[in-house]
């Protein structure tokens, strides 16, 4: 049976990778982006198939109609990917309080609009799959990139506590941690940079590297996933992160044993 699919930031990247997936072996796809413009490719080259949507994540008001029209359209909610998203670029000294509360606001607060407007739903189905973009930078920190791995890390204790919460009303979540992709990823600066932090910025403009891959990859990943009995609920899209991750991993629980007798000091024993 052909699957519903409400995609957030389906305009390019991931989303639209995602979106030409589900909707090149037939499924159905509610599209979102701040500028529908960027949807009309899909709209005629799939027709009724796709549901163009002008959403933005961090309005509320906006993610719940978007749902309700979908579910008017298409009948049901069978997967939903929380994908709208940017980065913040600047060291913890250099982020503005607004600038990080706009990146909370679109990479947290916007998927706490859409998961808590599709849960109903998904409740009442007794069925359905969540998948949360987050990112390597959801597992580890780097440097220079602390607001857009806070939003990050957030969205993977909101979304494990979620798996447990929804798993006895038949709901699945998963999160998805990519790498670095050529996608146009949206990398936005702070805007009051401190030169003290050049040599940051110029290692993590290194780090970019000529030889990402490319995106196209990332749809037939996903098929995978919401065609699998029982997805995980975090998986890696990128061989690096799933060779060099286990290796910061080992290093926390190397750091936890050694400093292991402190527990007893802080309970008085």
């Amino acid at each position: 049976m052909a699957k519903v699919w409400f995609i957030t930031g389906a305009a390019k990247g991931f989303g639209r990778q995602f979106a030409l997936a589900a909707l090149e072996r037939g499924d159905r796809v509610a599209a979102t982006a701040r500028d529908t413009s960027a949807l009309t490719e899909l709209v005629d080259r799939f027709g009724e198939a796709v549901l163009p949507l002008r959403v933005d994540v961090t309005d509320r008001t906006e993610v719940f109609d978007a749902v309700e029209a979908t579910v008017h359209r298409f009948g049901r909610l069978d997967v939903v990917v929380n994908n709208a998203g940017y980065a913040l670029m600047g060291a913890v000294e250099e982020l503005g309080v607004q600038e990080l509360r706009d990146q909370l606001e679109t990479n947290l607060y916007g998927v706490v609009h859409v998961t808590q407007a599709v849960l109903p739903i998904l409740r009442g189905q007794g069925s359905g799959h969540i998948l949360q973009m987050s990112s390597g930078a959801g597992v580890f920190a780097l440097g220079g990139l602390g607001g857009y791995s806070a939003s990050k890390w957030a969205m993977e204790g909101l979304s494990e506590a979620l798996a447990q919460e929804v798993a006895p009303h038949g709901i699945k979540v998963t999160l998805i941690e990519p790498g670095a992709f050529a996608t146009g990823f949206k990398a936005i600066p702070a805007a009051q940079l401190n030169e003290v932090y050049e040599p940051l910025r110029a290692s993590l403009a290194g780090n970019g590297g000529a030889d990402l891959p490319g995106p196209e990859g990332v749809g037939q990943a996903i098929l995978q996933l919401v065609d699998a009995e029982e997805p995980p609920l975090r998986v890696f899209f990128s061989e690096q992160l799933s060779q060099g991750v286990p290796a910061v991993y080992e290093q926390r629980l190397q750091t936890w044993a050694e400093w292991a007798h402190l527990a007893k000091v802080a309970e008085g024993r």
